[in-house]
């Protein structure tokens, strides 16, 4: 995040938004900074990504299922305008630590001991250690003490669209972004790499939201798309994971998709229609 606020600071808030006598350096400063830059860059990628996963992904024919609610969409959005300021309270000060030199992300790749191999390494040990995380967080939030006050307004949306993909309680959505926080304090990684892979979480977040259920026939019980957590939406105790089914075989609540097996929203739809 550093890199991110290094340009801000050189190319807008330097000249333009602060006093010259406010040092670049100054906690506060980068702590406001921060907070401005988290929240906006939060708010353009759900609504950029969202905006043009529902018109041109999204089969807007989903929106005459039975539990599709009266102005969800609109709903969905409100939801998540309202929780990101709060979410981004908390990862702000985990930004905040890797500015201030406290985490393993590095600069250069010559400063990796493994070079472009490393960088390699380091994005598929991201997506699978925060797969893990994902996962347990996920599941945990499903039990009984947690999930009426914390996870159970995402699953308000039983027939999601993209927009839903963001609308958590903030305590939700803090904690089942925080494995992707907590990666770089454990393990080296190359800021760039780190800035494409957050993109990358947020758009895919998107992505199972969508409603658009084709995957590759061979990694349809290996990828967790949008098809495996529409199920999770509509039968709650079925794929918890984020990117794979790994975990969800490994912790037995792994479900085939109802929408490989023609028992899906689209196909309650055809049916009704047929009546």
């Amino acid at each position: 995040m550093d890199l991110v606020l290094d340009a801000a600071d050189r190319h807008l808030l330097t000249p333009y938004v602060y006093p010259t006598g406010w040092h670049e350096g100054e906690p506060c400063r980068q702590l406001l900074s921060l907070f401005v830059i988290t929240n906006l860059g939060a708010l353009a990628l759900y609504l950029l990504f969202g905006t043009l996963s529902y018109y041109f992904i999204f089969d807007h024919n989903l929106k005459k299922h039975p539990q599709f609610l009266e102005n969800q969409v609109r709903r969905e959005i409100a939801y998540a305008l309202r929780s990101l300021p709060w979410i981004s309270v908390p990862t702000v000060a985990l930004f905040f630590a890797e500015v201030r030199g406290y985490s393993k992300l590095y600069d250069n790749i010559e400063d990796s001991p493994y070079g472009w191999t490393g960088v390699f390494l380091s994005m598929l040990s991201f997506l699978f250690f925060t797969d893990m995380g994902i996962y347990w967080i996920h599941r945990a939030l499903h039990h009984k003490l947690f999930y009426k006050r914390f996870h159970k307004p995402h699953h308000l949306w039983k027939i999601a669209t993209p927009f839903a993909s963001h609308a958590f309680h903030p305590v939700d959505g803090f904690m089942q972004s925080l494995p992707y926080h907590v990666y770089p304090f454990l393990f080296p990684l190359h800021k760039i790499t780190y800035l494409g892979l957050y993109i990358f979480v947020n758009v895919w977040t998107i992505s199972i939201h969508d409603g658009d259920y084709r995957v590759p026939r061979l990694l349809r019980h290996v990828i967790n798309g949008s098809a495996h957590h529409t199920d999770h939406h509509l039968y709650f105790d079925y794929n918890y994971g984020q990117y794979f089914t790994l975990w969800d075989k490994i912790g037995g609540s792994y479900k085939s998709p109802t929408a490989f097996e023609g028992k899906g929203p689209h196909d309650y739809l055809r049916k009704l229609q047929e009546k």
